[in-house]
């Protein structure tokens, strides 16, 4: 079955699905998964997303994301003005990724408390996104579901935890993986649900010895 939104595409300003709203897309996600202010980005841009994006005006949609803007927001084309007024200070390259969706850039992005976060991640048509790495693990999620991403030591007690927790609140899984770089070092937990996940839950989580960090990504309205 073919959803309607595959046939009319995303409600947006600039030319292109994959390299504006996309774009749009993948700088907001970076910028929830930080978790504060971003106050430095460094942008690598791999494949047509490198050789056609400037035309598309992806750049500029990539730092609106940052910024916060919605696919359909006008000040998308003046978003390098509206960075520099407020304190968000960024550049761009070009890199190959090997194996990468051709719409792919690798970002490394600092908040205004100093936290940095790393993310790669592609625009794969439509205006729907996958995050492909998050700080040096390779992970798989779209920001289709309301998602949880967690990060925790390498134990089997994590997993149950975040299971009964979800379980008592009635939160329905959709998708769930594990992650992780080396056997005994730090797991990416992506929970993937159908519905939000109550914030007293998070705060459940982030409490549960073990675990490092707890991130809710809130699905956009479509």
């Amino acid at each position: 079955m073919i959803d309607v939104f595959d046939i009319m595409g995303p409600i947006m300003v600039g030319p292109s699905s994959s390299h504006t709203a996309g774009a749009v897309r993948i700088g907001r996600m970076a910028r929830t998964l930080l978790g504060d202010e971003p106050v430095k980005a460094v942008l690598l841009l791999h494949g047509s997303f490198a050789e056609t994006g400037v035309g598309h005006g992806t750049d500029k949609a990539l730092i609106a994301g940052l910024l916060g803007m919605a696919t359909d927001d006008l000040d998308i084309p003046n978003s390098f003005e509206i960075a520099e007024e407020r304190g968000l200070k960024f550049s761009f390259d070009e890199v190959d990724l090997r194996e990468a969706h051709p719409n792919s850039v690798k970002m490394e992005v600092t908040g205004a408390s100093g936290r940095r976060m790393k993310m790669q991640a592609s625009s794969i048509g439509g205006g729907r996104i996958s995050v492909d790495k998050l700080d040096g693990v390779w992970v798989s999620f779209s920001g289709d579901y309301h998602t949880l991403i967690i990060q925790n030591m390498d134990n089997q007690s994590n997993l149950a935890d975040v299971t009964t927790a979800l379980s008592l609140a009635r939160v329905n899984v959709a998708n769930m993986s594990m992650h992780r770089s080396v056997k005994g070092g730090n797991v990416m937990m992506i929970v993937e649900t159908d519905d939000p996940i109550p914030g007293y839950i998070v705060e459940l989580l982030e409490k549960q010895p073990g675990i490092l960090q707890v991130i809710h990504y809130r699905k956009e309205e479509e």
